[in-house]
């Protein structure tokens, strides 16, 4: 934009121009008025950037936006042009925009459209008068935007609208790209990092860096080993993909490709139509031609004694006369031989040498080898018999000790030349061997665990201890709420606590030691399972929400004999009278004595096992049909517990030294796993049910994981005497141990979904707190069902929670 630095003087004289010129201005305004108004509808609207340069310019504008047809540009129309031109755009396009189509339109057609002479007659003189001020004020670059000023001045006074119409509609022509056919080697190439080795960034996330100086994630390869492995299986175009790692995708290769791959394993050449058995051209001959084959004459420098060479040859010579450089000395044509026992000495070479054994010493001389040994040293005649007789390898002395008056009567050596020979046989049969000592830091061969810090939540401290048993606490059992507790003991009763508070709520007394006690896992049921002697009582606790116990009580009676018992091994008795007060609601009658007593998740099926050497060791009840049913027809070993898989239909059995699993659905054995221990006590198994822990009387605790194999993938010795009991959080990755040494150890067990990564075992605490009573120790040991709490009954009549 241009800068006016006006003064007074120049001021005075604007004002006197304007008032000059007003009566003119006016006349030149009425003529154009209808004009421009009918022009104003055919134009396109301002743009933004012109309505500012309207409002730049507003004293310009009344005066020049109208060319008269009789008069010639003035100064003023120089300043106004001028004006325009310095107003910032670059072209005249971008100051009249709506002018560009009719102009590139043609204005030969203009020409052809005029109905009469004299409106055409007035079009040329207004090109004409363009003509000369463009001549006088424009530079090339106003050229277009005067035309188009004249075509808008001759459409306005002859009203042709139709032609107007018909160019404002042809289409505007569009550039041809001339990249548009272009192709590019590097096209494929989308890392920014350049043509370097991929090998750089293969310890690193990222390869390379954007405009922006931001990492370029390398894309995720989702693909492990077993989907590998699939399509290779399925996929018919397995063979013929590859992996770019520049590009970062899969390739599949062409056809042509292929061959050319095979074509080059073979040796050939890569191209097909190449023919690589052509006749040679044999450019030079032994015959003399008259056209050479080149005929550039001989450069100057081939005459010329090379400066670069002569400065190196004078380095050589100075090198030469400083010793630097040596000449070749002749070979040597002597046989040279390598002593191996030349330099025994540690600073040597062959000290230094990882392999080096030195030559064993040679023992000194004694007195038996004396030219005058002492008396005691000469053998005797029985002596000398006794030596010949005795084989080479058996004697003592090589030789025989004689005695000479002086040193001058001493013969020479007989044996001297075989001597050293087995001197020199020795050290050549030497055994050169060498037992390399590894240096090991001990503590590189513990695995890295994590700190238990990083491993919390578990139970660190005793925080409450439920008193009331008056002997050994064998069994206990927590609700599906987590907000009761039962304990059978041997004291003959059964003691319901409030978690909570260590508040007894009730005591049950039965008629015999209670071996084992489960809670219902449903918890819509308020029913707890415990063996007494050969009987398995269901009880109703009464404890609290009395719907539920309602409920109970209902699912109980509403049991309907059927017309046609069917013989059972055992018998279901319902609890009457002062029993039924007592909460008990059926007893079922076993042939044999029961030590345990488990229930299925969803809580209509429990599990018994009887002290027995036949088939009739497990048992599996039905409740709400009141049926019972003896799953193996035969005995494989002596039972110690079984249990129930929380998510499919499988079956634990544990003898004393393997675990059997069965599928309930089919009636097959699954799996029989192999337990590194002589006799199993205890059996518990994740929630997730691919992994099983197993506590031993030999003081070992066994992990298996049921997708790996058949053997322990863990087995721990952290107890020093026989194991009582295992168990599994619900939740959180724990598990816990309780032994007859009084300790509880806690492990934190990481389980992972995905089955390429193996389970994480680390011990975290160990909780001690029980008393050794008998011998015995820690019992039993629970999790609670939702906090990372642990319960356990010892000998000592205790029951502890750490928290």
């Amino acid at each position: 934009m241009m800068n006016f630095d006006l003064s007074v003087p120049h001021v005075l004289f604007l004002i006197f121009w304007c008032s000059m010129h007003d009566s003119e201005l006016a006349e030149k305004m009425s003529k154009k008025g209808k004009n421009s108004s009918r022009s104003a509808k055919l134009k396109r609207p301002i743009t933004d950037t012109q309505a500012e340069e309207d409002e730049k310019f507003a004293c310009f504008s009344e005066e020049t936006s109208h060319v008269d047809e009789d008069s010639d540009l003035s100064d003023s129309e120089e300043s106004v042009f001028s004006g325009l031109e310095d107003s910032g755009s670059d072209s005249d396009e971008e100051s009249f925009p709506e002018l560009k189509l009719e102009l590139d339109s043609g204005e030969g057609s203009s020409r052809e459209d005029e109905p009469d002479g004299s409106s055409g007659g007035e079009g040329e003189k207004v090109k004409k008068d363009l003509k000369k001020s463009k001549k006088k004020l424009q530079p090339k670059s106003q050229t277009l935007s005067l035309k188009k000023v004249a075509n808008e001045e001759k459409e306005g006074e002859n009203g042709n609208l139709e032609h107007h119409s018909k160019t404002a509609q042809q289409p505007i022509s569009v550039p041809k790209d001339e990249y548009e056919q272009d192709t590019s080697d590097e096209e494929d190439i989308r890392n920014t990092v350049g043509n370097i080795p991929m090998e750089w960034y293969k310890d690193y996330p990222h390869i390379g860096y954007d405009l922006n100086g931001k990492k370029i994630f390398k894309p995720i390869r989702n693909k492990d080993e077993l989907d590998e492995f699939l399509d290779k299986m399925e996929s018919p175009d397995y063979w013929r993909t590859v992996h770019d790692k520049v590009i970062g995708s899969d390739i599949k290769l062409t056809d042509e490709q292929v061959q050319l791959v095979h074509r080059l394993q073979k040796g050939q050449f890569g191209d097909v139509n190449f023919n690589q058995y052509e006749p040679a051209v044999d450019f030079f001959t032994h015959e003399t031609m008259i056209h050479p084959v080149t005929n550039r004459p001989e450069d100057k420098r081939s005459f010329i004694p090379s400066l670069i060479e002569k400065e190196k040859v004078s380095k050589l010579v100075h090198a030469i006369k400083m010793g630097w450089i040596k000449p070749r000395r002749p070979k040597e044509t002597a046989p040279q031989y390598y002593d191996l026992w030349a330099k025994e000495d540690s600073s040597a070479i062959l000290g230094r040498h990882k392999m080096h054994v030195p030559a064993p010493k040679m023992k000194l001389p004694g007195h038996e080898e004396s030219y005058n040994p002492p008396p005691e040293y000469l053998f005797s005649e029985e002596e000398k018999l006794a030596w010949e007789q005795q084989e080479p390898e058996e004697r003592k002395l090589k030789f025989i000790p004689q005695k000479f008056s002086s040193l001058r009567t001493v013969p020479g050596f007989s044996r001297f030349i075989q001597d050293r020979f087995e001197r020199c046989l020795d050290l050549y049969l030497c055994p050169r061997q060498r037992k390399m000592r590894v240096n090991v830091d001990p503590e590189d061969l513990i695995p890295k665990l994590p700190k238990p810090k990083d491993l919390q939540p578990f139970p660190t401290t005793l925080s409450l201890v439920y008193r009331g048993h008056t002997n050994l606490v064998r069994c206990i059992s927590m609700s599906p709420s987590g907000q009761w507790l039962a304990s059978g003991c041997d004291d003959c009763t059964v003691k319901l606590w409030e978690v909570s508070t260590a508040r007894c709520l009730k005591t049950i007394k039965v008629e015999g030691a209670v071996k084992s006690i489960a809670w219902n896992p449903n918890p819509a049921f308020s029913l707890l399972a415990f063996s007494v002697e050969q009987s398995v009582i269901l009880l109703n606790p009464f404890l609290g929400d009395k719907i539920v116990s309602n409920a109970t009580d209902l699912l109980i009676s509403s049991y309907v004999e059927p017309e046609e018992e069917k013989s059972q091994s055992v018998k279901w008795v319902s609890s009457e009278g002062e029993e039924f007060n007592q909460g008990f609601r059926i007893t079922i009658r076993h042939p044999k004595h029961v030590k345990q007593v488990t229930w299925h998740g969803k809580g209509d099926y429990f599990a018994s096992v009887l002290l027995d050497n036949g088939n009739m060791q497990v048992l599996i009840h039905q409740l709400s049909k009141r049926r019972s049913q003896c799953p193996f027809n035969k005995a494989k070993g002596l039972v110690q517990c079984v249990s129930f898989h929380p998510l499919r239909p499988f079956f634990f059995v544990a003898t004393q030294r393997y675990v059997r699993v069965y599928n309930l659905i089919k009636q097959e054995l699954t799996k029989k796993l192999v337990a590194s221990c002589k006799w199993i006590s205890s059996m518990d198994i994740h929630p997730g049910g691919d992994n099983i822990i197993c506590g031993s009387y030999d003081s070992k605790l066994t992990w298996f994981d049921l997708d790996l194999s058949t053997k322990p993938y863990k087995v721990l010795r952290h107890h020093k005497k026989a194991l009582r009991g295992v168990a599994f959080h619900k939740h959180y990755p724990l598990f816990a141990s309780s032994s007859d040494d009084g300790s509880i150890i806690v492990c934190h067990g990481m389980v992972y979904n995905d089955l390429l990564q193996n389970p994480l075992i680390v011990p975290v605490k160990v909780l001690k707190g029980h008393e050794i009573t008998r011998d015995l120790g820690v019992l039993d040991v629970l999790f609670h069902p939702t906090q990372p709490w642990v319960f356990s009954s010892g000998a000592d009549s205790t029951i502890r929670l750490y928290t």
